[in-house]
């Protein structure tokens, strides 16, 4: 059984900077022991990657709040998480999910009979919901868990309202 480990988005700008929430502050540790478990060739992360023009995108016309501007100490992944992570891949995403990172995802895994894709992250309510979806439309036969005690939403209550959204669309959440 090939087993994986995809942390999404442990940036500065979503626990304590632009957007940072005081459950993204109390999953870093968590996220920490997690990453732990695993072997760094099998752990994967996200990086969500703006440009200075942010606020003129589809995005930041939506969300007119400037954040994880490449370069920035926003941009950059939690001091405690990025150690944690050395030696895992890193992509760098401009959007909520990366199709990139389900490709390379797709390749890692071909010809393994039991593959398992565990996410971790945030925020629950866009990026890693987008991923998850990503992935098991990727992946369809891949077993796609979340473990929500890693993850934290906008609110407690779109965390929630994603993790329902992902066991609906077959991901397991524990």
């Amino acid at each position: 059984m090939k087993k994986l480990l995809v942390v999404i988005d442990m940036q500065n700008d979503f626990i304590d900077g632009a957007l940072g929430t005081k459950e993204a502050e109390a999953i870093v540790d968590n996220v920490v022991a997690k990453i732990q478990e695993y072997p760094k060739d099998c752990i994967y992360a996200t990086r969500d990657t703006h440009t200075a023009d942010y606020l003129e995108t589809q995005e930041g016309k939506f969300l007119p709040v400037v954040h994880c501007v490449e370069g920035t100490k926003g941009w950059e992944i939690n001091e405690k998480v990025a150690k944690a992570l050395e030696g895992a891949v890193i992509v760098n995403k401009g959007t909520f999910g990366s199709a990139e990172l389900a490709d390379m995802l797709y390749f890692e895994t071909i010809g393994q009979d039991e593959v398992e894709i565990e996410l971790i992250g945030l925020c629950t309510d866009i990026c890693v919901v987008s991923n998850a979806i990503l992935i098991k439309t990727k992946l369809p036969e891949a077993k796609v868990t979340v473990d929500p005690s890693c993850c934290a939403g906008v609110t407690p209550e779109s965390h929630n309202a994603a993790l329902q959204t992902m066991k609906m669309c077959q991901c397991v959440v524990e």
